[in-house]
């Protein structure tokens, strides 16, 4: 089990829990100029004083295995500003359809069997990745800020080449309704119908559907589930689909907004946790408004979310339906590692101190009661031993805060893995 550290230190934490044995990757980076965490403390901390603690340069924030157990991240490999193919009059084929200046975040990946470090210098910025289910095993991000970049990991291994193997786009959204990619108007300019039109908006979360679509999250207010569609030819096939929440419903328990961490089930429906206090599932098989066109900008599917309000009281005085939870990812269980079914869709319960886990539109809360103050922002599932039952399989979950001294246990305090197992009924052994 491999972790991320972000802005703290350049090492990847790893864990074996069959062993129960702890140790370390470090990290490297291409270019020794690539610029660290800011030193400066903006205000002393009363457990660490003027001293600084954080000290990376790859700056790592999200760790994801592919199909041969070898460890990909999101980490800075070089300086900001991006080499010349990224930029205004290459011939990269993403580059002339929209040039990249500079990128903050990379990728690099690390094979366990052979111990090396593989840097991949990408002209889009990276937060987190997913593999896609394709022959080519596409590496997908978000973090582009205005564009969605991947990674052909099966060509980038073929030639070594990093920049023929990497691609990105704009989201453009089919407003003409033709069904294709064309000319396009910018995100402020009204729409055209002769043209498509850019949708301003970046992916935070990304994660590929079993139909070969990305969805990604869109954060603010409203946000956004955004549907990437690659087309046969990416990135100039490429288009999105923009649903944004129905903040403005009629009815005030249908009204909800702003999602965070989002996941994809197996039947390709969307779950998402929400800044109202709600997970939210989309699915865009309910809509009954045209999917393209000038109209299908963010409004034209009310139907498709449907609401779970989270288990906890609504905040004192708002009278919107909704909680006072504040869940940061949804995690949705597709091989049943936990015990409650394939599909189960989880939130991180942030507010709660535990998992939020929805089974037949009813929640199972997993609270965790020691040490005070769990908060994670992730999870994952393991089956060690299909055969074992519940014994052989579970979910793992970090203790994800950036100041885990501020737990209980104060200074020196630790981050912590947590392990979720769900017995069948109390007494079984």
């Amino acid at each position: 089990m491999y972790g991320a550290l972000e802005a703290s230190a350049d090492y990847v934490p790893v864990l074996d829990p069959t062993t129960h044995t702890a140790s370390r990757i470090p990290l490297t980076v291409r270019d020794p100029a690539t610029p660290a965490t800011p030193p400066d403390m903006a205000q002393p901390s009363p457990y660490w004083g003027t001293e600084p603690i954080w000290h990376s340069k790859n700056n790592v924030h999200n760790p994801m295995l592919d199909h041969l157990g070898r460890l990909w991240l999101t980490s800075a490999v070089r300086p900001f500003d991006n080499p010349d193919f990224c930029k205004a009059g290459s011939d990269h084929p993403s580059a002339k359809l929209f040039p990249v200046a500079r990128s903050s975040r990379h990728l690099q990946m690390y094979d366990p069997k052979t111990k090396k470090l593989t840097h991949i210098s990408t002209c889009f910025g990276t937060h987190h990745l997913a593999f896609a289910e394709d022959a080519n095993h596409t590496l997908w991000t978000s973090g582009g800020g205005q564009v969605v970049g991947w990674l052909n990991t099966k060509l980038f291994e073929e030639t070594g080449d990093e920049a023929k193997a990497q691609g990105w786009t704009a989201l453009i959204m089919d407003t003409n309704g033709n069904g294709r990619r064309d000319e396009y108007v910018e995100p402020n300019a009204p729409v055209d119908p002769t043209k498509d039109k850019r949708y301003n908006g970046a992916f935070y979360s990304v994660q590929p559907a079993p139909d070969g679509s990305v969805w990604g999250s869109v954060l603010g207010y409203p946000g956004a589930a955004v549907r990437l569609v690659p087309g046969s030819n990416p990135p100039e096939t490429t288009l999105v689909e923009v649903y944004e929440p129905p903040f403005a419903h009629p009815d005030p328990k249908a009204r909800t907004f702003s999602p965070r961490g989002m996941d994809v089930d197996r039947n390709g429906v969307v779950w998402a946790a929400m800044a109202s206090g709600h997970m939210a599932s989309f699915d865009r098989r309910k809509c009954t408004a045209p999917l393209n066109g000038p109209k299908a900008t963010g409004q034209h599917c009310p139907e498709g979310w449907t609401l779970y309000r989270e288990p906890v009281p609504q905040f004192k005085g708002v009278t919107a339906d909704g909680s006072a939870e504040a869940s940061y990812y949804t995690w949705v269980d597709w091989f049943d590692t936990l015990g409650l079914g394939a599909n189960t869709p989880i939130n991180t319960g942030n507010a709660s101190e535990g998992l939020l886990a929805l089974k037949d539109g009813k929640w199972v809360v997993l609270r965790v009661p020691y040490p005070l103050g769990y908060y994670t922002k992730w999870m994952d599932g393991r089956i060690d031993d299909p055969k074992a039952g519940w014994k052989g399989r579970g979910i793992y979950s970090t203790i994800s805060t950036r100041t885990p001294f501020h737990m209980e246990g104060g200074k020196g305090t630790a981050p912590k893995i947590v392990r979720f197992q769900m017995r069948p009924d109390p007494l079984a052994k």
